[in-house]
């Protein structure tokens, strides 16, 4: 076996063999098995995004290909998985992106499929992955010796690739009644190695994070990458063998893009900008935005910086913006460490009403409504896509985005980072310290607090963020999931 022409160990390749055979014993084997296939619009992106989810269903009323023929524009599909929240928010770039360019983007998550055996086996390695998540806060020696080692250099092996290669062999039923020739956009690997297994024709791989990592390849593909670091890094494979010079991945199978950002928020940066700067100068309520994610990672974290703005926020200079994702739990957590969540007089829930939330989110755009200016807003929704899409649309009304440096550190908004969850998340915090919209990464919640009131204090730290945010879109930094959609319609020759 061969990745790139590089050729792999027989014993890397048996124990990936070995992890095959040990899903198929686990979950079965369904790669014989054809589910029929049909659409549906979703419940909360068909409105604003055009979006349609591919289902299963037993029944269709008309084939998949006639529902393909009925659509109002050419279909592109989105394959990801559900693993937190990084490859949906990348995908909903991408599906903003295909409906501003005149497509409809179908929606096809191969971890909603639970009598399929890719389901299961996703499933199951994304429980691995969160439970690793939540160690890798609290055990200091578990995130030193294992967490961050894996995560950084264990991911990055060519040798990791090859299990994954033959494992997404067994996710490949699900693609049986899907047209060869349908544009598909990866936002995860595994759904562009499985589509590549299936005999998808024009599949294009758009990777995460900017630390170049064997787990990402999908040979076969186009690879798109959002940063230069990544691109030279992919290119040259460099280090994915220690001490080894390998052969490149060719010119035609990797593309540097530039940022995959929704086409909403791209189209409006110039005048988003304009009002941070217009609200920092006249001394505005500073509009913090923080997401929480279900792992319950970094909670000291978040739990400090929000006590450092209490009391900013009683004193109008600064409001809080607050997505709990679908996570309730998280919420009843922070309400028991943070008295003031239950002031109802100071605190406003946004739970579960997601016309309201949006309401909330356009209104905020105005410089002059109050409501959304002073306090603290918390939002949680049941629903995974309004969980994770009220961030988007909040993100334009908000000055400040308080994040860990993942998917969110390529976002144009002026960005406060707190620690990393994994040490390949270390170099989005870089490459946005670089280009001048976000801060270094803080690896101490004490350290993180100290920038907040610096930017409560000084509000040139958003303004100067701000102009660099604009000078990044003149150069067309944020641009990637135009070029993605761009490169996947393209005619092949």
């Amino acid at each position: 076996m061969e990745i790139f022409g590089n050729e792999i160990s027989k014993k890397d390749l048996k124990k990936a063999q070995k992890s095959q055979r040990k899903f198929i014993r686990k979950f079965g084997d369904d790669r014989n098995t054809i589910y029929h296939l049909s659409l549906e619009n979703n419940e909360i992106l068909d409105k604003s995004l055009g979006v349609k989810n591919i289902v299963i269903k037993e029944n269709p009323e008309a084939s998949f290909e006639n529902q393909l023929k009925a659509l109002p524009g050419k279909p592109i599909i989105i394959g990801n998985i559900r693993m937190g929240f990084g490859h949906y928010r990348i995908s909903m770039a991408m599906a903003s992106a295909s409906k501003s360019l005149g497509f409809t983007p179908l929606w096809l998550d191969l971890n909603s499929f639970p009598q399929t055996t890719c389901t299961k086996i996703i499933s199951y390695q994304n429980n691995l992955y969160s439970t690793g998540s939540r160690l890798s806060q609290k055990s200091k020696l578990f995130n030193k010796f294992f967490w961050e080692p894996m995560n950084y250099e264990g991911f990055k092996k060519l040798s990791y690739n090859v299990g994954d290669q033959l494992n997404s062999e067994l996710m490949t039923s699900i693609f049986k009644e899907i047209p060869k020739d349908i544009p598909f956009i990866a936002t995860h690997v595994w759904p562009a190695q499985a589509a590549i297994h299936a005999g998808m024709k024009n599949v294009i791989n758009a990777i995460p994070d900017n630390w170049p990592m064997a787990l990402h390849l999908a040979e076969g593909s186009i690879h798109t990458v959002q940063t230069y670091n990544s691109y030279f890094g992919y290119k040259t494979l460099h280090d994915f063998v220690k001490g080894k010079i390998l052969k490149p991945i060719p010119d035609t199978e990797i593309l540097y893009t530039g940022h995959y950002i929704d086409d909403e928020l791209v189209s409006n940066i110039e005048e988003d900008c304009k009002k941070r700067i217009e609200r920092a100068n006249s001394g505005k309520p500073v509009r913090f935005l923080l997401t929480i994610g279900g792992a319950g990672a970094q909670g000291e974290f978040f739990a400090s910086i929000i006590k450092t703005l209490i009391p900013y926020i009683k004193e109008k200079k600064a409001c809080l913006y607050m997505n709990c994702g679908d996570y309730l739990n998280v919420w009843e957590n922070l309400k028991k460490a943070i008295p003031e969540f239950n002031d109802e007089k100071l605190c406003t829930t946004h739970f579960n009403n997601w016309e309201e939330e949006t309401n909330f989110a356009n209104k905020a755009l105005s410089l002059e409504n109050e409501l959304s200016s002073y306090g603290i807003h918390a939002f949680c929704n049941e629903n995974i896509f309004a969980a994770v899409y009220i961030t988007n649309l909040l993100m334009r009304a908000s000055d400040v985005l308080v994040t860990k440096p993942s998917e969110l550190a390529f976002y144009p908004i002026p960005k406060l980072f707190i620690r990393r969850v994994g040490g390949h998340e270390m170099w989005g915090a870089i490459h946005s310290a670089e280009i001048g919209d976000g801060t270094q990464e803080c690896d101490t919640p004490k350290f993180a607090c100290s920038i907040v009131k610096q930017m409560l204090e000084n509000p040139n730290y958003i303004s100067n963020m701000c102009n660099s945010i604009i000078i990044n879109n003149k150069n067309k930094i944020y641009d990637g999931a135009y070029k993605v959609i761009n490169t996947a319609v393209m005619e092949k020759k």
